[in-house]
């Protein structure tokens, strides 16, 4: 287990050991894109005794078909998957809701997404969860992002921003940021932050991550997928920033450095 994974193990147990006796409380971790969250957080679940059911948000994207829909509605640039606003919040809510009240006979189906296909699979493709959680983890770049109302009237910070000429890109998101995802945060029993130096760091550790997901393909990653990583994260930018900046719930940290070795922690 590497040391963001020990961390991450510590700070589960402590909110377990702070919930009412029976309760499975909800907890989020955050990180940026590559930072290492995901392997993080499986291997801290793997190593505990007591189940624990670990999901990502990137699994409840909304679908393609979804996400077409808000793009003609809203803003060309909600077809890419990952800001505030493509999430189906109303099938997470559910899952959490099924786990929380599971009886050991529970089986909860949690989504699963195909990055590379860019949709959901099929409800036959979707993992499954029996019997209620000691806790639920749900991982994911933007856990206790804080809206920020000025975002839409702000200048462009890189070439997707400046496609948003009139700002619905950006004022939907802070939306989203203000209501139904300060919902979901609000029923939190704890945040945990994985923070990098800066934001320059995400482009090589998403290439690393889009190469992984290639070669479990058994496919070298495509010479063009450079560029679109590089584009796909411009979506991410803004929030991403805020977020390593400070601007996020409060919660536990754990900072790293550009090898995503701990640096330190604060409150873990």
């Amino acid at each position: 287990m590497n040391a963001i994974a020990g961390h991450v193990r510590t700070w589960i147990e402590r909110g377990i050991a702070a919930a009412p006796a029976g309760h499975a409380p909800l907890l989020f971790l955050s990180g940026p894109q590559g930072s290492g969250k995901s392997t993080a957080l499986r291997d801290a679940i793997d190593a505990m005794p007591v189940p624990v059911a670990g999901v990502g948000i990137d699994d409840f994207y909304l679908t393609r078909a979804d996400r077409e829909a808000l793009a003609r509605q809203t803003s060309p640039l909600f077809r890419t998957r990952g800001p505030p606003g493509t999430h189906d919040l109303t099938l997470l809510n559910r899952t959490i809701t099924s786990l929380q009240q599971a009886v050991p006979e529970t089986v909860t189906p949690i989504p699963v997404f195909d990055k590379l296909a860019d949709d959901r699979e099929p409800m036959a493709g979707w993992r499954h969860f029996r019997g209620r959680p000691a806790a639920i983890v749900i991982e994911g770049w933007l856990m206790g992002a804080l809206p920020d109302p000025t975002a839409p009237r702000s200048p462009p910070l890189n070439a997707v921003e400046e496609e948003d000429l009139t700002g619905a890109f950006r004022r939907y998101q802070e939306t989203a940021l203000a209501g139904s995802y300060a919902r979901l945060w609000d029923l939190a029993g704890g945040f945990c932050h994985i923070v990098p130096p800066g934001f320059e760091y995400v482009l090589a550790w998403r290439l690393q991550q889009e190469a992984t997901l290639w070669a479990e393909r058994g496919e070298p990653m495509p010479d063009d997928r450079r560029a679109w990583v590089t584009r796909f994260i411009q979506h991410y930018e803004r929030i991403s920033r805020r977020m390593i900046a400070g601007r996020r719930r409060d919660g536990a940290v754990i900072h790293i450095d550009a090898l995503r070795d701990v640096i330190r922690t604060s409150g873990v």
